[in-house]
């Protein structure tokens, strides 16, 4: 009885032991928050984000940048607003969603994009205009 006592002693303290070469605990916090994508990011490219960059003429984007899972696509784009006049602009995206600017007969306007089908999106501008959008 007293042995049993002595093994279960010794066992809990064999795995109450911090062993000094485990990694620090992640400093990084979790976010719920997605991250956010402007249309100024359309406009430079990072020294980061160079190291990727990547041009298939197969398919419909200007040019990619980033990794597996976090990919940035840049689209042109063309399409109409809700009086039924065209536009046309060039777009970022990260995953479903993404900015750009709009170019009409007028003026130049900034955008935010969510893909709503393939090669099909969905612009909303500052003043709550829609715009439906296809990649070029």
């Amino acid at each position: 009885m007293q042995k049993n006592y002595l093994i279960l002693l010794f066992v809990s303290i064999l795995f109450s032991c911090k062993h000094p070469d485990a990694p620090p605990p992640s400093t990084e916090i979790n976010s719920f928050y997605k991250p956010v994508i402007t249309a100024d990011d359309r406009k430079t490219i990072t020294p980061e984000e160079a190291k990727t960059y990547h041009v298939n003429t197969t398919y419909k984007y200007k040019y990619r940048t980033g990794n597996p899972g976090h990919y940035k696509y840049n689209y042109d784009v063309k399409g109409i607003n809700t009086t039924g006049d065209s536009v046309f602009g060039n777009i970022i995206v990260q995953g479903k969603y993404g900015a750009g600017i709009l170019i009409d007969s007028i003026a130049e306007t900034e955008i935010n994009t969510e893909w709503i089908a393939h090669g099909k999106l969905k612009a909303l501008d500052k003043h709550g205009n829609e715009y439906h959008l296809i990649v070029k």
